[in-house]
Formats: structure tokens, C-alpha cells, sequence
């Protein structure tokens, strides 16, 4: 008689946990990264266009974008 070759295993809830965690948690992490980069952006564009000395519309909407992209965070991962 031949061997049956074993069943292929079923992956475990662990593994499919672990899959949405990375997925959750690596999609807060790109929408910090794009909020911080908008504010960025925007506050350079500011400072040309009112053509500033110092670069006081990006300190403050970086600021900005930090504050909200850890507020957003915080919610996230408060909610489950």
C-alpha cells in the first residue's frame, strides 16, 4: 500500500490574528505617515506663498499633523 501524504494543516486562529493585527496596525502607521506628510506640505506651501522668513506654517501644521495622527492612533487602538 502507498502512503497517503499527510493532510495539508489548517492554519491556526492565531495566525489569521496575527495577519489583521499586522494589517490594523501597519495601515495606522501609513495614515500617520500621510497626515504628517499633508501637514508638511501644506505648511511649506504657506510659507512660499505668504514667502515667510521662517518656517512658521510648517512648525505649526507638522505640530498639528502630529497631534491629530496621535489622536487618530489612540482612538484606533482604544476601540477594540
Amino acid at each position: 500500500m502507498v502512503p497517503h501524504p499527510p493532510a495539508p494543516e489548517k492554519p491556526d486562529k492565531s495566525d489569521s490574528d496575527r495577519l489583521r493585527n499586522f494589517a490594523k496596525y501597519s495601515g495606522i502607521a501609513f495614515q500617520m505617515l500621510a497626515t504628517i506628510g499633508l501637514c508638511a506640505w501644506a505648511g511649506t506651501w504657506l510659507d512660499g506663498h505668504f514667502h515667510n522668513a521662517r518656517p512658521w506654517y510648517t512648525i505649526g501644521l507638522m505640530l498639528l499633523g502630529v497631534v491629530g495622527a496621535l489622536v487618530q492612533v489612540i482612538r484606533s487602538v482604544t476601540r477594540d
